[in-house]
């Protein structure tokens, strides 16, 4: 479950004329919601409508190609193709899923993207929540169909081949690769100043309605009550969260998580709780903001250094939680605990 990331103190204002306009969108995709903030320049004759339009043609680019419940989309064409048939995809399919394969490759099995049919198996798929657990017998069976190593692909013909029936599912990276879709469309219009939001995931530029880098605050991972863990302060930077504190069942007093270790076919048990990634890309952050949720707190810090990414993590303490942030998240801080680093 992807866990949104909150604006704090925003003032939302609309100007006229030759002065500087401020606009707030907002619409549905992708099973989530969407929002925008943006300034248009002074001059610039953009009207909400249009914008709003805009966005929502390039979130539809984004929904036809990568979307699993859509039957014509290019992602379930792929999953219905026959074991050893090549499939040719357009360029930014192919882009999104190198980056995929990389992050897979990069965390050492943690995140792969044919995890699909473990997800269904334990009830956190589209048939809904499970009451029990499934067998070993049918876990085990299971991840004969999972793994990334069964695909291959042929940059010179952008093409994908799959050695296995295995099933593809993007979810995991696909909201923030339209965020960052939609920031580029935006900045095609001449838009330097904006905040673009796709379930949760988040990309801002130039500089917040008040005149200052965007603040963005983290949620603090409690499932009885809201909270804010703290803030961080971005500008030209995506940002995602993961957590697997929400969405569960439990039995015989066992929690079992919807994020589930491809390496292994079962839930997570560890005591990391939410994992936040800054990055350039907004695709990335998302990636490995589910990755580093799988690895768990010392997995996650040590593949976190390896990678020079910039991390918060939140690990349950006790009754409480504790965090940590790594060398390339500090100079982002405003405000958040500092317990250790």
């Amino acid at each position: 479950m992807r866990l949104p990331l909150l604006l704090a103190g925003l003032l939302f204002l609309v100007a006229c004329g030759r002065e500087p306009a401020l606009h707030r969108l907002s619409g549905h995709t992708m099973g989530t919601t969407w929002h925008v903030t943006l300034t248009a320049p002074a001059g610039l004759s953009l009207r909400a409508a249009a914008l709003t339009a805009g966005v929502e043609q390039t979130l539809e680019a984004v929904n036809a190609s990568m979307s699993t419940y859509r039957e014509d989309s290019e992602i379930s064409r792929f999953n219905r193709l026959p074991v050893n048939s090549w499939f040719t995809v357009s360029e930014s399919f192919f882009h999104v899923l190198s980056a995929a394969l990389a992050v897979g490759r990069d965390s050492g099995g943690a995140y792969d993207i044919t995890v699909g049919p473990l997800v269904n198996l334990w009830g956190f798929g589209p048939a809904g929540v499970a009451v029990t657990p499934p067998e070993p017998a049918a876990i085990e069976q299971t991840l004969q169909q999972v793994g990334q190593h069964w695909l291959r692909l042929d940059s010179s013909e952008m093409r994908v081949l799959k050695t296995a029936d295995v099933y593809l599912d993007l979810s995991s990276i696909a909201k923030g690769w339209a965020v960052d879709e939609v920031a580029r469309w935006l900045r095609e219009q001449g838009i330097e100043d904006y905040l673009v939001e796709v379930g949760g995931e988040m990309r801002v530029a130039g500089q917040s309605p008040r005149g200052d880098a965007w603040r963005v605050a983290i949620e603090q991972p409690d499932a009885r009550q809201f909270g804010i863990a703290g803030a961080i302060r971005l500008s030209d930077q995506g940002v995602a969260t993961s957590g697997s504190y929400r969405n569960f069942f439990e039995v015989d007093g066992v929690r079992y998580s919807h994020s589930i270790d491809p390496r292994t076919g079962y839930p997570i048990a560890h005591e990391l709780v939410s994992v936040t990634v800054v990055n350039a890309s907004t695709m990335l952050a998302d990636a490995w903001a589910t990755a580093l949720t799988v690895l768990g707190a010392q997995e996650a810090w040590s593949v976190a250094q390896a990678q020079g990414l910039a991390v918060y993590l939140i690990e349950r303490d006790g009754d409480g939680f504790s965090s940590r942030f790594t060398e390339a998240f500090e100079p982002l801080l405003d405000d958040l605990p500092q317990t250790s680093k």
